[in-house]
């Protein structure tokens, strides 16, 4: 069960835990997607191996958000790091059909091509699982173990934030590392990477079963952008054919009483694709697709 209270202070027996995973790599290759874990893991190794012993592969395709990617790329610049991108440009003809297995097999098929690339360069390969992810249903993870990919922050014991906290306490400590840890927050405003919100791939928004199509995937992804330009930070817009179902947090449900902010939503919607924009009265739930998936096992 996971632990709600605020996290003032990562233990020091973690970290410590984590460089000497670090250490016994001698070399790392980290899977960067561009979100906060594989961030701090990113930017933790370089401080524990060197920059010489660290490098970074991402993988791209259709159900990945640009920018998350761009800003994997930007960051590795930044910091000097060997940085590869994989094409998985292919992968909606492996998982187009949406089976309730899917994360599994894109997993599968991501970390295979990253592992190869990883061996390769004589480096082991590392992605940013950490220890709360544990609590939650992950396919993907399955087909992690699998390869034998290994997760040194869930190993360390690290919480997702713990990681928060602790990039935080790495940026404060180097103005140079700050400086790349902030991104744009899509209204016009920035903020820092371990203020960004959990964030999965985009084919997360369609339900089970359906088909996957770049067509589907390109008009989340617009509306998603669409919602953070107007100042929305943890959104998910799930796709229901013509109809898109906007989650937003509880608190910012209220922003919608407004009939005037309501048409500026409806007609951007309508814009990205869908015919119909519906706001979800519950509001955000992380893995809600998933959790329909649970409760039918």
């Amino acid at each position: 069960m996971m632990d709600n209270t605020k996290v003032t202070k990562v233990p020091d027996k973690k970290l410590q835990e984590l460089k000497n995973i670090l250490t016994g790599y001698g070399k790392i290759s980290v899977a960067l997607s561009g979100g906060v874990d594989s961030v701090f893991l990113l930017t933790f190794s370089c401080r524990v191996l060197g920059n010489e012993n660290v490098s970074a592969i991402t993988a791209t395709g259709p159900h990945f958000a640009d920018d998350e990617t761009d800003y994997a790329a930007r960051l590795c610049d930044a910091l000097h790091i060997r940085h590869k991108a994989v094409s998985m440009d292919g992968i909606l003809d492996v998982i187009g059909d949406n089976p309730p297995d899917r994360c599994y097999i894109c997993k599968r098929e991501i970390f295979s091509s990253l592992k190869e690339l990883a061996s390769s360069e004589n480096s082991i390969l590392a992605d940013g699982t950490n220890l709360d992810d544990m609590d939650d249903y992950r396919p993907g993870y399955r087909a992690i173990t699998e390869l034998g990919i290994s997760s040194p922050l869930k190993d360390a014991g690290l919480t997702k934030d713990e990681i928060r906290l602790s990039l935080e306490s790495l940026a404060e400590e180097d103005s140079a590392i700050r400086q790349t840890l902030t991104i744009p927050s899509g209204d016009g405003k920035t903020m820092a990477i371990w203020e960004k919100p959990a964030f999965a791939c985009l084919a997360s928004r369609i339900p089970y079963g359906e088909r996957l199509t770049e067509e589907k995937l390109t008009a989340v992804y617009k509306a998603e952008n669409l919602l953070k330009e107007l100042g929305f930070r943890q959104i998910r817009v799930r796709h229901h054919g013509d109809v898109a179902r906007i989650e937003v947090l509880p608190e910012d449900r209220e922003k919608f009483f407004d009939t005037t902010f309501m048409d500026e939503v409806n007609e951007g919607i309508k814009a990205c694709g869908f015919k119909f924009a519906a706001l979800d009265l519950a509001g955000y739930r992380m893995g809600n697709l998933n959790q329909q998936t649970v409760k039918r096992r």
